[in-house]
């Protein structure tokens, strides 16, 4: 760290109110450490006109103390769509760099490492979606924001884990079907379909992160911490979902801790998550998985301060896919929750 990025009494004295945020997750030896690139970035942003989105997988250091805005995939695109500042950087995975661009052509996307991607983004491409088309004629195509920009393009209408089950029973209804095409995350699909009646074309994508959990360890955890509530995400198999007591997206699990202030709680997802829950809640006891997203663990507090004084790394979309893209993304942002 050079001299200027020092651990100053001016830089303490600037971020003393945002330790305070985090000071139960973030020990104080470590905060030195982080400040001084912290105060650094919130400058830039000022000078910069820019704003950083902060998915709800951030480190709390990213989450709680640079991020404007911050929650799900969902959450993000809508902010994505609406600000006003000229930069927008991603905190997050690479689809959803994209999709800010998508939404907002005109401004400046980055992301603060482009090898942040997504295994469920990953298996599945723009080729494989027309060939799916091919073999089921006139069903539609349900997409997950989990992909890329050329797959969106291929889609009928995008969806989130948030608004999955909505957007799936929408469009049955819109084509006048029992069936949808559910792309790419097979765990996602099968959990919707159980949930709405409707029956889905899957494809074999996972996340790598929630594909991990097993039912046996849900029943771990309820027998090493009696009484604990566990909430798990769509994308887990569908057998681990079945042990929770309540599945839902980031955003929803985040809101049933706030609404119901289980004691003891166990997120069935990344395990940033708990992290930045606990601040929020600290009245609640958090058991952490600890299975982390090598993806989203590329972005770090380095990573966005060098994107912010070199305005790299730049992420652009084809326009011709964009334009095709925006419809599907656009659909699902008109969804209501």
């Amino acid at each position: 760290m050079g001299l200027e990025l020092a651990y100053t009494e001016a830089v303490a004295q600037a971020t003393r109110g945002l330790y305070a945020r985090v000071a139960k997750v973030i020990p104080e030896i470590e905060w030195p450490a982080h400040a001084p690139l912290i105060a650094e970035i919130n400058r830039l942003k000022r000078q910069k006109n820019a704003v950083i989105l902060g998915h709800n997988y951030m480190t709390p250091e990213i989450f709680h103390c640079v991020s404007d805005f911050t929650g799900d995939s969902l959450a993000l695109a809508r902010e994505a769509a609406r600000t006003d500042a000229a930069v927008i950087v991603q905190a997050g995975v690479h689809f959803m760099a994209e999709t800010s661009k998508i939404l907002s052509p005109e401004k400046t996307v980055l992301i603060p490492d482009s090898r942040a991607g997504c295994s469920l983004a990953s298996s599945i491409t723009g080729a494989d979606v027309r060939l799916l088309r091919q073999k089921h004629p006139g069903l539609p195509v349900v997409t997950y924001v989990n992909t890329s920009a050329e797959v969106k393009a291929e889609s009928d209408i995008c969806c989130t884990s948030g608004n999955a089950v909505r957007v799936v029973e929408e469009i049955a209804r819109e084509f006048g079907t029992d069936t949808v095409i559910m792309i790419p995350d097979q765990y996602l699909a099968r959990n919707v379909a159980a949930k709405t009646g409707v029956k889905v074309i899957t494809w074999a994508g996972a996340c790598e992160v929630h594909e991990r959990f097993t039912a046996d360890e849900i029943r771990d955890y309820r027998a090493q911490n009696p009484g604990v509530t566990v909430l798990a995400h769509p994308e887990c198999p569908p057998e681990v979902v079945a042990e929770a007591d309540f599945a839902g997206s980031t955003a929803a699990m985040i809101g049933y801790v706030g609404a119901h202030r289980p004691a003891r709680v166990v997120m069935i997802t990344e395990c940033s998550m708990s992290d930045n829950v606990a601040v929020e809640y600290p009245d609640v006891d958090f058991v952490r998985p600890c299975n982390l997203c090598p993806h989203m663990k590329r972005i770090t507090l380095q990573g966005i301060l060098h994107s912010l004084q070199t305005m790299s790394v730049e992420v652009t979309v084809d326009p011709a896919i964009s334009a095709r893209a925006r419809v599907a993304i656009e659909r699902m942002l008109a969804v209501k929750a």
